[in-house]
């Protein structure tokens, strides 16, 4: 029978996670190799077999070392803890295998992955789509490691993150915090297992704006929820979608929140002279800001609303693209989601700080740039930089771009108004929805956005009696 190399995956630590498979692969083998903490959790079971172990960042002599073993007919048992194909020396005996066209067969024993473990102490963080990130940069440069970060936030998934911290890398692990904090809530729930599976274990749940780099260590694994994990208990819950229709529900109270926030509203301003969709985005706008004058400086052209609506809603809606990230986040999800819409932000596209230097211009207005590339009839939200405003301006005049309408909301002191002046005097076609003066923001951008999405709902409103 032919001599085989066993890549074994015990578990995180403790003999309650290794699996029969594991067990037996051991009890096979006829030589063990592993680094040397791992082989102490399995003495029992190797009592009497020859060891090879070796230190940290040894793996590649050990990979050597079994095939050598294998090669003189021996069976030969090469230890991971957790999954030896998650961060293990699974990945690594294949790739020599590989290299040096070896005939040995390689058996890989699947085990309980540490981050899994820590889910099942945690409750149930792992109930939706999810993804795993190591911060370590011994293998990987850091860049690569930071692109798949932003990739992991953007996206919403649950993150399991292995490595966080070690004595000489401190500050990776609070740059993905940075990263994390610009796409999910400050109270987004937090787990921290230390030594899942031994005898020494702690666990501890809390919010992503408390981490911090001098909580964990390289025994710690930390599992950051999505934008629908919350706390319970001081365990983590991601629903599946089971209770959607209490959601709902909860989306319905919501609703009548705002309802009766508008009632209120509208006792306070006064809707003659103005039409419907005037009023209504006024409504929302004011409901963010509590800032009653913004009726006043609200212009609305070219049935702005109605028309952007009809459009999100048809088969083939437009995407959304934002001059800040801030603005895609404020837009409803579900309702986005529902549609199928498309909100962008090229803010953080690496292509984007390369075109800024190359052309000495903004990160915001290079941003616009390539967003006009890709899609020219989009519609287009600005909350913050009049720079990416007067950008987009210039690309309509000369027919580079021709959107299907803008949000020109952009706040501040320095070309705010002459950026809105641009778009009103200079593209008087487009449909607009346009914050004159100072005001704006990147909520008040997001705000008009959730108007023209919920405009049919505008159509039971009767002004002089509320909504």
């Amino acid at each position: 029978m032919q001599t085989k190399i066993y890549s074994v995956g015990i578990g995180p630590g403790s003999e309650e996670y290794l699996t029969p498979q594991a067990s037996r692969a051991i009890e096979l083998a006829d030589v063990i190799v592993g680094y040397g903490p791992y082989i102490n959790y399995i003495r029992r079971l190797i009592a009497g077999k020859p060891v090879i172990h070796t230190g940290m960042k040894k793996e590649r002599e050990r990979a050597r070392r079994a095939f050598q073993e294998a090669e003189e007919g021996k069976n030969v048992a090469v230890i991971s803890s957790g999954d030896s194909g998650v961060y293990g020396m699974a990945p690594l005996l294949w790739e020599m295998k590989e290299e040096v066209d070896s005939s040995i067969e390689i058996e890989v024993v699947p085990g309980i992955s540490a981050m899994f473990a820590a889910a099942a102490k945690l409750g149930a963080p792992l109930g939706h789509d999810f993804c795993s990130i190591s911060m370590s940069d011994l293998l990987t440069p850091w860049e690569r490691i930071e692109k798949r970060i932003h990739a992991a936030a953007v996206a919403d998934f649950v993150t399991a993150v292995y490595n966080p911290v070690s004595k000489g890398r401190f500050w990776q692990l609070m740059r993905l915090k940075e990263v994390f904090l610009q796409s999910r809530p400050a109270n987004t729930p937090v787990g921290l297992l230390r030594n899942v599976g031994r005898s020494d274990e702690e666990m501890k749940v809390l919010t992503l704006d408390q981490l911090e780099a001098d909580m964990v260590d390289m025994f710690t694994v930390v599992i950051i929820g999505n934008t629908q994990t919350r706390e319970f208990n001081g365990h983590m819950i991601t629903p599946r979608g089971y209770y959607a229709k209490k959601e709902e529900s909860n989306d319905k109270v919501g609703r009548q929140i705002m309802n009766e926030s508008f009632r209120t509203i509208l006792k306070e301003i006064d809707t003659d002279g103005f039409s419907l969709e005037h009023t209504w985005v006024s409504l929302h706008c004011i409901h963010t800001t509590a800032d009653l004058s913004i009726q006043k400086v609200l212009e609305c052209s070219n049935d702005v609303v109605p028309n952007l609506h009809k459009r999100l809603y048809s088969d083939k809606p437009p995407a959304i693209i934002t001059d800040v990230s801030m603005v895609t986040r404020g837009i409803r999800r579900a309702i986005a989601e529902k549609l199928g819409l498309t909100i962008k932000c090229y803010l953080d596209d690496e292509r984007t700080k390369a075109l800024a230097e190359k052309h000495n211009i903004t990160r915001t207005q290079a941003g616009i740039r390539l967003a006009v590339e890709e899609y020219p009839n989009a519609i287009y939200a600005f909350g913050n930089a009049p720079t990416a405003l007067i950008e987009l301006v210039k690309l309509i005049r000369n027919k580079t771009a021709n959107p299907a309408g803008v949000i020109a909301a952009p706040v501040g002191f320095v070309n705010v108004k002459e950026s809105k002046w641009q778009l009103k005097h200079g593209c008087p076609k487009i449909p607009s929805v346009i914050v004159s003066g100072r005001k704006g923001g990147s909520n008040v951008a997001a705000t008009i956005i959730n108007a023209i999405l919920s405009w049919n709902e505008a159509q039971q409103m009767h002004p002089g009696e509320g909504v």
